[in-house]
């Protein structure tokens, strides 16, 4: 016969590591590109000083008529070359960081080369 409390120390403990593992996710932080000026340019800069983890989401809000917000690798920010990223266009979309580095260009011609696009690494 098992000793009392022991199966209740086993669902306790399940029920914690639920509970862990839940918090994972409310941890996750939510910044919006450009704070109140909003995704536009000159917002290269917006990233420094901040600490972004993986799962942080960012909100891009702008006029879709005149933006929108791409997702493209290292190449494609270096380059302002939109060809072969995601295309975002609702003027309030909300993109979940991955791990390492999350490039965000404007597609419009020639607003990224107004430093219209960010870099963001996510740990």
């Amino acid at each position: 016969m098992a000793p009392r409390g022991r199966g209740s120390a086993i669902v306790v403990s399940i029920l914690l590591l639920g509970m862990l593992l839940h918090c994972g996710n409310v941890l996750a932080a939510t910044y919006t590109v450009g704070d109140a000026g909003g995704w536009t340019f000159n917002v290269v800069g917006w990233p420094n000083g901040k600490t972004f983890r993986a799962g942080d989401v960012l909100v891009f809000n702008y006029n879709p008529a005149f933006h929108n917000v791409v997702g493209v690798g290292k190449n494609g920010y270096d380059t302002c070359t939109a060809s072969s990223g995601q295309t975002f266009q609702s003027g309030s979309d909300q993109i979940k960081l991955v791990q390492g580095g999350n490039y965000f260009i404007c597609g419009f011609p020639g607003h990224c080369a107004k430093n219209m696009k960010i870099a963001v690494n996510a740990l």
